[in-house]
């Protein structure tokens, strides 16, 4: 969360078709990261209304114009799912990067190593976290298990 929190505008690269954000991560490592293009015309906009802009300014600002702070982001992620009900599960900068790691291995199967470029990990076998199935999912299987058993 804190390499979203030191984002700066020069970090990011816009096009009608393309995008990317430079991150930061632990020990100094850059990565490229693709924007699709929901997260290009959300940024896009978003950035319009902070004209005139320079490389160095924070992506990112609170409503007095500073860089935005971990606090502040977490503060935003708790109201998001606040507003939208979410109440089952904690949701926190961690679970939606789990989630999205998750939901990324389910719509590429096998693509660990672009997922862990996409996270900024060196080890797949920091990755390979993903690939266990959750408590949940277990038993959810286990459900299927028995109601195919019953039928």
């Amino acid at each position: 969360m804190s390499d979203a929190a030191a984002l700066r505008v020069g970090d990011v690269v816009l096009r009608e078709r393309a995008g990317s954000v430079k991150a930061h991560g632990k020990g100094g490592k850059e990565r490229q990261l693709p924007l699709n293009s929901s997260a290009r015309r959300g940024l896009s906009a978003y950035l319009e209304t902070r004209q005139p802009l320079r490389p160095d300014d924070p992506l990112i600002t609170s409503e007095t114009g500073a860089a935005i702070s971990v606090r502040s982001i977490q503060s935003v992620i708790r109201e998001l799912a606040r507003r939208a009900k979410i109440t089952r599960l904690p949701v926190t900068a961690h679970s939606l990067r789990h989630t999205f790691a998750l939901h990324y291995l389910e719509r590429n199967p096998g693509k660990l190593v672009e997922l862990a470029a996409l996270l900024g990990h060196e080890s797949l076998d920091t990755t390979a976290v993903y690939l266990r199935p959750s408590q949940e999912e277990m038993a959810q299987g286990g459900e299927r298990s028995r109601l195919n058993a019953a039928e």
